[in-house]
C-alpha cells in the first residue's frame, strides 16, 4: 500500500497530495483503539437492530498468536537490572554527544540513536515492572527463574497449538452462534483461558446492554466461581461446557458433588442431557471456525508490541470478519424476503 500511494495514480488521487508511507499506515493501524472498539459495538448493534444478530447464544474461544518477540529476549531480574543500568548510561552518553557535536547531519543520526536507546530503556523498565507478576506465578523456590521479555514486556511464553512454547498473546473472540458475527474482543497475557469467561460476558453487556442467554466454552474455561457468576440472576446466562472426568473412574462426572453450588450442580446435570450435547456442538462450528478464518487471513504472528496495539489488530480482524458476514446475512435475508 505504501508503494501504491507513491506510484499509482488512483492511490495518489485518494491521498490528495498528502504523503502516505509505511510508517503512516503502520501508525494508523494501532492509533485508534477507542474508535475501533466503538466501531465494533456500533456495527454489531446495527445488525441487532436489523434482526440479523440476536445474542441468544454466544461461543467464546481463545487463540494464541505469536508475539513480536524472540524467546532469547526473556531475561531474569538480575539481568534486567543490569541491562537497565547499561541502557541509562547509554542514553546519557548519547545525549552528551548530541549536545557537544556541532554537525547537523551527525546530530540527527545521534538523536535517532538516542531515541532508540531511550525506547530500549523504557522497555526494560516495563519488564522490571511486570516481573512481580511473573514471580507470583512461580513457586517460592523458583521465583528467581521468572523471566520477562526486553523486546515486548507484555508478551508471555505460552504453549502453542503445535505443542511448542513461544512468546504470544491470548486473543479472545466471542461470537454469536446464529450469525457467526464477532460480538466481543479481548486480549489476555496468560496462556490459560480460565477466568476469561466472566470479563467477556460483562463486556458484551457493556457493549449492547444485554447478556447472552447461553454461553458456550470449552473445558479450558471451566471454573466453578465463573459459572456461579454468569449464572446468577443478575446475568442469567446458561453455561454449556464439558464436565471434566473425575480422578476416580467409578464416579459419575455428571452427578452433583457435596461441595457444588446450585449453579455448578445444575451445569453438571445439564451437560448429561442429549439436548446439551447438541447445543454444545455449536461451539466448534462457531468459535473454531472464526479462529480458523482469522488464521487464514494472516493472524498468525503479530507485528506490533503491547496489549493495546495487539487489541487494535484483533479489532481490525473482528471488524473485517463482521463486514463480510453482514454482506452474507443481508444477501440471505433478501433472498428469503
Amino acid at each position: 500500500m505504501a508503494w501504491l500511494c507513491a506510484n499509482h495514480h488512483g492511490f495518489r488521487w485518494l491521498c490528495g497530495g498528502v504523503e502516505v508511507n509505511y510508517h503512516t499506515l503502520a501508525d494508523f493501524r494501532v492509533a485508534h483503539l477507542d474508535f475501533l472498539d466503538e466501531l465494533l459495538t456500533h456495527s454489531v448493534a446495527t445488525l441487532m437492530e436489523q434482526d440479523l444478530v440476536d445474542l441468544n447464544r454466544v461461543a467464546q474461544d481463545g487463540m494464541r498468536v505469536r508475539a513480536s518477540a524472540g524467546a532469547a529476549s526473556f531475561r531474569r531480574r538480575p539481568t534486567l537490572e543490569r541491562c537497565l543500568e547499561e541502557a541509562r548510561a547509554q542514553v546519557q552518553r548519547l545525549r552528551d554527544e548530541v549536545a557537544n557535536d556541532p554537525g547537523e547531519a551527525t546530530r540527527q543520526q545521534q538523536k535517532a540513536r538516542e531515541r532508540a536507546a531511550r525506547e530500549r530503556e523504557e522497555r526494560i523498565h516495563k519488564a522490571l515492572e511486570r516481573m512481580p507478576e511473573m514471580e507470583a506465578k512461580k513457586k517460592a523456590d523458583a521465583k528467581g527463574k521468572a523471566r520477562v521479555s526486553t523486546t515486548d514486556p507484555e508478551a508471555t511464553v505460552m504453549k502453542m497449538a503445535d505443542g511448542g512454547f513461544r512468546p504470544a498473546y491470548n486473543v479472545q473472540f466471542s461470537t454469536d452462534t446464529n450469525a457467526q458475527v464477532i460480538v466481543g474482543v479481548e486480549v489476555a497475557t496468560c496462556g490459560s483461558d480460565q477466568g476469561q469467561m466472566v470479563p467477556m460476558v460483562e463486556q458484551i453487556y457493556e457493549r449492547y446492554e444485554q447478556y447472552p442467554q447461553d454461553v458456550l466454552v470449552d473445558g479450558g474455561f471451566v471454573k466453578h466461581d465463573d459459572i456461579d457468576t454468569v449464572s446468577a440472576p443478575e446475568q442469567g446466562c446458561t453455561v454449556y461446557a464439558p464436565v471434566p472426568k473425575p480422578k476416580e473412574a467409578s464416579k459419575d462426572r455428571y452427578a452433583p458433588r457435596a461441595t457444588d453450588s446450585v449453579a455448578v450442580a445444575a451445569w453438571r446435570q445439564r451437560m448429561a442431557s442429549a439436548e446439551a450435547h447438541a447445543i454444545y456442538k455449536d461451539r466448534a462450528a462457531t468459535a473454531e471456525c472464526v479462529n480458523a478464518l482469522a488464521r487464514n487471513r494472516g493472524l498468525r504472528q503479530l507485528l506490533v508490541r503491547g496489549v493495546a496495539k495487539v487489541k487494535a489488530i484483533a479489532l481490525w480482524y473482528a471488524i473485517a470478519h463482521n463486514l463480510l458476514r453482514a454482506v452474507s446475512l443481508r444477501a440471505a435475508l433478501a433472498t428469503h424476503a
